[in-house]
């Protein structure tokens, strides 16, 4: 293995030391799989991504996206924080970087918007791969066995707790108030009976939370644990706001509205992010879903061979 670059992004905040950590690694051609899973396994972040160059030159790059343990389709945080880095670059495999790029990736081709302000990049909006996707729905009691609350702090009158995917797929409950979100604790064995409860052969239960307003309803408090994947809490999932806005969004009244949705997640852990949701609705179908967010660069060093 030859020495690999790589540069960590603090994404979804432009506060070094918040918002959610990524790690970018660059020159990585020559790996296999299980090479590039022991180096996301060694940074422990909740996904870490590697830059390829694109198998069809009309797109940008071949991003490959992992968790502590796993290989995923897609995710927000890395794509946001990914796009951020190559956006600071002149070119990217001998091609210019403009500002709009297209990154192949496992879930299909995520589009992505570069935001500059005086030439600079200062954010990045990308498009979900995938139609909004809603799933089966899940015993309030499960969840709450599974973050230690009762079951009566899930709150039910707009859904109940249910799988959503725009990429890549949550479990998505909407707590009663900030003071039952706060005490959410997750317990690793609980979700592992719950994955397994499903039926399938799927040994990963992602569950995402939410807090919404009465006065405010399209600001929304969130936060996200994945044990079983070695993420106990993860400080921005934008991949979850995604797929959670583009429900919410579908279960307005009328056919037709463009709705931005912002979610704070990471407060509890002392890494506030924000995440900027933009939902169009036409015909009354989810068409577009946007994930927009800022980065602050935080570190450069290489792997060792």
């Amino acid at each position: 293995m030859p020495n690999l670059a790589y540069t960590t992004l603090d994404v979804f905040t432009s506060v070094r030391f918040e918002g959610n950590p990524l790690a970018v690694i660059t020159g990585a051609e020559a790996l296999d799989t299980a090479e590039m899973q022991k180096i996301a396994a060694e940074f422990g972040y909740s996904e870490i991504t590697f830059v390829l160059p694109p198998k069809d030159p009309a797109n940008t790059a071949h991003v490959r996206i992992f968790t502590p343990t796993m290989e995923v389709p897609f995710a927000g945080h890395p794509n946001v924080g990914t796009a951020y880095f190559i956006g600071q670059q002149s070119e990217i495999f001998g091609k210019p970087v403009g500002d709009k790029l297209r990154f192949e990736e496992a879930a299909g081709i995520v589009e992505v918007d570069l935001r500059r302000s005086n030439g600079k990049v200062t954010a990045a909006t990308i498009r979900a791969p995938k139609p909004l996707q809603v799933g089966a729905a899940i015993p309030e009691a499960d969840i709450a066995r599974c973050i230690a609350i009762q079951p009566d702090e899930i709150a039910t009158a707009r859904h109940h707790p249910l799988f959503v995917s725009v990429g890549l797929e949550f479990a998505v409950a909407e707590i009663a108030n900030l003071e039952a979100l706060a005490a959410a604790v997750p317990n690793p064995a609980l979700f592992r009976e719950a994955a397994g409860n499903r039926g399938e052969n799927n040994h990963d239960f992602s569950l995402f939370l939410y807090v919404r307003s009465s006065e405010n309803p399209w600001h929304l408090r969130a936060r996200m644990f994945a044990p079983l994947d070695n993420v106990p809490e993860d400080p921005a999932t934008g991949s979850a706001s995604a797929a959670l806005s583009a429900y919410l969004v579908s279960r307005t009244p009328g056919n037709d509205s463009q709705q931005r949705i912002t979610i704070e997640q990471g407060v509890e852990m002392g890494r506030r992010s924000i995440i900027e949701v933009d939902v169009t609705k036409a015909g009354g179908t989810i068409t577009d879903v946007r994930i927009s967010g800022s980065c602050v660069f935080v570190m450069h060093g290489e792997i060792l061979a």
